[in-house]
């Protein structure tokens, strides 16, 4: 992949496919691939017939390295080998923020333009510097790895808890059964 350009399709053995390079189209790709109520083949079905604009056009023998190479599109085109890292950012519960401050760095309302790529706004991602995101990324990560937090850290931590502390992503299942256990006790 070439990282100087911006691909709005992907080459899979030897033959290029159309993609849905826009940012919204990608978060929706990355939403379904995080989906814990759907099992992991669904899962990444229904994220290919999102990514890829005519998937039904791409040979089945040749379906494993097209999602080989989406996941390397949404990595910024850099394909991922190592082990993944904690989660310190929930594309679904950080969105104010992230939209915030990628705002900030783009200098406009970024939802409001007809079309971002998707490396367009890596790099604006990339880009943000102080603000609400980094704060709350780095007492998630001090707190993950038991750092003692500063006493400005300790009191934002305290009034803004809901947004720094990742919810945890239930099943609809895992769900029915917290409700189910919740009226056994009456509450």
């Amino acid at each position: 992949m070439d990282r100087w350009s911006l691909p709005e399709a992907l080459e899979v053995q030897g033959r290029k496919y159309a993609i849905n390079a826009d940012f919204r189209d990608v978060l929706e790709v990355i939403r379904w691939l995080n989906n814990p109520d759907e099992d992991e083949r669904v899962r990444y079905f229904v994220s290919l017939k999102l990514f890829f604009e005519d998937w039904d056009s791409i040979p089945q023998k040749d379906q494993e390295e097209a999602a080989r190479q989406m996941m390397i599109f949404i990595a910024g085109g850099v394909e991922d080998t190592g082990p993944s890292g904690p989660r310190l950012i929930d594309w679904e519960q950080d969105q104010g923020m992230i939209v915030a401050d990628v705002n900030k760095v783009a200098g406009c309302e970024i939802r409001a333009l007809p079309f971002v790529h998707w490396w367009t706004f890596l790099a604006w991602f990339g880009a943000i510097g102080e603000g609400q995101l980094s704060t709350v990324v780095s007492i998630r990560d001090k707190r993950r790895r038991g750092k003692k937090l500063e006493s400005w850290e300790k009191e934002y931590y305290q009034q803004h808890k809901a947004e720094v502390d990742l919810r945890p992503r239930y099943t609809a299942e895992e769900l029915a059964e917290q409700e189910r256990l919740k009226k056994l006790l009456g509450e």
